[in-house]
C-alpha cells in the first residue's frame, strides 16, 4: 500500500549509491547474495536477542534488495534470473526472520506459525498473479520498473519493514505486533485473490 510512495522518496539516494557501486564493476546477483547473507545474520542476532543488530543488518538487507535491481537496470542488465533469485531469497529472509522470532521464546511460536501461513497466503497470490500477467500481458502501472508484475496490497515491501522495525524495537509485543501484521496479511491475502480472480476472469470470457 505504501511501497508507491516510499519508493519516490528512496529512489533519488539509491540511484546516487548505484553510480558508486557500477564504478566497482559489481553485478546485481552479487548484491543479492550480499543482502540475503546480511539478513540472514540478523535472523542469527535475534535468536540471541540483539535486536538492534539484527535491526541494521534487516535495513542492510532491505536496502541491498532496493539496490540489486536499481544497479541491473542502470548497467543494463536486467534478467529474469535475477529477477527470480532476488524474489526467492526475498521469501526465504522474511519467512527466517519469524522462525528467528519463534526460537527466541514458546510464547511466539504460535502466532508465528499463523503469521507464516498468512505470509503463504500473500506470497503465492502475489507470484500466482505475475505469472498470469505475463501471459496475458497486463501492464504493471504503478510498479513498471519491476521485474516481474508487482501486485498491491495492505501488506507490501514497506509495511513488512515497518514491521520488522517494530518487533526488534519492541521484542517483548512481539505476540500482539505478529497478529496485528497478520490480519493485514490475511486481508492483503483476501483482496488480491478477489481482484486477482476477477481480472484473469476478463481475460477468459
Amino acid at each position: 500500500m505504501l511501497d508507491k510512495y516510499s519508493l519516490q522518496i528512496i529512489k533519488p539516494p539509491l540511484n546516487w549509491i548505484v553510480k558508486k557501486l557500477a564504478r566497482l564493476n559489481l553485478k546485481p546477483y552479487q548484491i543479492t547474495l550480499g543482502g540475503f547473507g546480511l539478513g540472514m545474520l540478523g535472523v542469527v542476532l535475534i535468536i540471541y536477542e540483539q535486536y538492534l543488530g539484527a535491526l541494521c543488518l534487516i535495513l542492510l538487507n532491505r536496502i541491498a534488495d532496493g539496490l540489486d535491481g536499481a544497479l541491473a537496470r542502470y548497467k543494463s542488465e536486467e534478467s529474469a534470473a535475477g529477477a527470480f533469485l532476488d524474489i526467492v531469497l526475498d521469501f526465504i529472509f522474511y519467512q527466517a526472520v519469524i522462525v528467528g522470532f519463534a526460537l527466541v521464546s514458546p510464547n511466539n511460536v504460535t502466532v508465528s506459525l499463523l503469521l507464516m501461513l498468512s505470509f503463504v497466503g500473500t506470497g503465492c497470490s502475489f507470484l500466482a498473479f505475475a505469472i498470469y500477467a505475463e501471459k496475458f500481458k497486463i501492464k504493471n502501472i504503478n510498479f513498471p520498473q519491476k521485474g516481474f508484475h508487482y501486485m498491491n496490497g495492505f501488506a507490501e515491501g514497506t509495511e513488512t519493514i515497518l514491521f520488522f522495525a517494530l518487533i526488534c524495537l519492541f521484542p517483548y509485543y512481539y505476540v500482539p505486533l505478529a497478529f496485528g501484521f497478520m490480519v493485514i496479511c490475511i486481508a492483503t491475502t483476501i483482496v488480491r485473490i478477489w481482484f486477482g480472480y476477477h481480472t484473469l476472469n476478463s481475460f477468459s470470457e
